[in-house]
């Protein structure tokens, strides 16, 4: 039985916090599209976290899933 294998070179993942305006220029959108859909969950790449007491919210999108969703990675290793 011949078995062909197909091997993909992965980026280098470090979870690294990808800024909403960095993806948002990567997948032409604006940001504040990119802040609602998180928001909503509409946007599966990164969550967004109200606090206690706030209004304002925070956000953590990791290398990884940017690039699982987006196809989008940056690598931030290489100076």
């Amino acid at each position: 039985m011949n078995e062909r294998k197909t091997f993909i070179e992965l980026p280098n993942f470090t979870g690294r916090n990808v800024p909403i305006t960095e993806i948002a220029k990567a997948i032409g959108k604006d940001a504040q599209y990119v802040r609602i859909g998180l928001q909503q969950g509409v946007l599966k790449f990164g969550y967004a976290m109200k606090l206690e007491n706030s209004s304002e919210y925070n956000y953590y999108c990791p290398d990884k899933k940017v690039w699982e969703e987006t196809g989008y990675f940056k690598d931030t290793s290489i100076k």
